[in-house]
């Protein structure tokens, strides 16, 4: 069997959500990325809070279902970090406030 067909067979493959939710699931880190060159003042707390919440827990979540879901994994470590860049950033800036 070919590698193209182990993949695409793979039970969290391309035919599959297993692959394509984590797929998507890169636009939110590529716009945390983003907004790093936005002034701290405008990336919001709670969203970030909430960001890297999400991350940190489905992290935990993709290690546990059968098939471990690698691509999850990994994704999720990366929004979970940006996120938690972002609130270190509002931190060193002393713009860290809760409810804004």
């Amino acid at each position: 069997m070919s590698a193209f067909n182990r993949l695409w067979n793979h039970p969290a493959g391309p035919k599959t959500i297993f692959f394509w939710a984590p797929a998507m699931k890169w636009a939110l880190v590529i716009a945390s990325i983003n907004d790093i060159r936005k002034p701290v003042e405008v990336v919001s707390t709670n969203q970030n809070l909430a960001l890297a919440a999400t991350g940190i827990i489905w992290s935990r979540y993709a290690t546990q279902i059968t098939p471990v879901n690698y691509s999850l994994l990994t994704v999720n470590i990366f929004v979970a970090l940006t996120s938690l860049y972002q609130l270190y950033r509002k931190q060193q800036a002393g713009q860290l406030k809760f409810g804004k």
